[in-house]
């Protein structure tokens, strides 16, 4: 739990100096989740497990649970409460606690998105997840892949084993900042020349065609939550195959695995 802990103390760094609301569109929002859609939240107990500052627990109030809960270990759930107070669905609450011990009430729909691949052991997040999903309720992860990540392993994470150390600011605009600038650029010409055949050979392609539909500084904090963590691990396909197949509390035939911007995984089921 200590390590777990200093990760979740970084991302509150992260988390806490935002702008109010939700960092997320509503369309970022809907595409994390799917093939997962309203109707799958909407009237039921929902769990979030590692909620950073509430951005997608804000979008999936609008699903209208009956009843909706995140749970981070970090002080991100200070920016996490507000950014719930200012939305209209009033069932929510926002709990501190280690995510991989959580044991509450048994939910309808379970989900943890970004969080697992920051966990000294990730396999006993998604445990976590798995665990408070009730019998015939659904569970929801995305991570990062091994797959499709190569510029990210080998160039980023070598810059971030060294500035995660730094203070918060100075990794946010001395290093994130400039840093991402090139990559801003690199991601709009991507999606400008996206029709042509060439283009898809770049690195990054279907991952730069999502994020250029943003601002600067949602490259920025991208860039940020990147560097921040003392710890990430991309995960590959045959590992995710390793924790759904033939788990104890998942109904056979009801997972799925989907392939994400050419670098990421989106995977989930039905708990029995």
């Amino acid at each position: 739990m200590a390590d777990d802990f200093k990760t979740a103390t970084a991302f509150a760094t992260s988390w806490n100096n935002l702008p109010p609301g939700s960092v997320y569109s509503r369309e970022q929002f809907e595409d994390w989740f799917a093939p997962l859609t309203r109707a799958d939240a909407e009237g039921r107990r929902v769990l979030e497990l590692g909620c950073g500052n509430g951005s997608l627990l804000f979008h999936m109030a609008n699903w209208k649970p009956a009843h909706l809960e995140g749970v981070d270990l970090g002080a991100s759930v200070l920016s996490a409460r507000r950014n719930m107070a200012a939305q209209d669905n009033p069932n929510w609450v926002v709990s501190q606690g280690d995510l991989t011990e959580y044991r509450g009430e048994l939910r309808d729909l379970v989900y943890s998105i970004g969080v697992l691949h920051h966990l000294q052991n990730p396999k006993i997040g998604f445990e976590s997840v798995v665990a408070n999903t009730r019998p015939g309720g659904r569970f929801h992860c995305w991570v990062y892949a091994r797959e499709g990540n190569d510029v990210i392993v080998w160039f980023v994470d070598p810059v971030r084993k060294v500035v995660s150390c730094l203070p918060w600011w100075f990794t946010k605009y001395l290093v994130a900042t400039p840093l991402v600038v090139p990559y801003f650029f690199y991601a709009k010409l991507l999606r400008f020349f996206s029709k042509a055949h060439w283009s898809k050979k770049f690195p990054l392609f279907e991952y730069s065609q999502w994020i250029s539909k943003r601002e600067f500084a949602f490259f920025r904090h991208v860039a940020f939550d990147q560097l921040v963590t003392p710890r990430t691990v991309y995960i590959d396909r045959a590992t995710i195959g390793r924790w759904l197949d033939g788990h104890p509390r998942i109904i056979p035939g009801s997972t799925y695995v989907i392939f994400r911007n050419g670098n990421s995984w989106k995977f989930g089921g039905i708990a029995q």
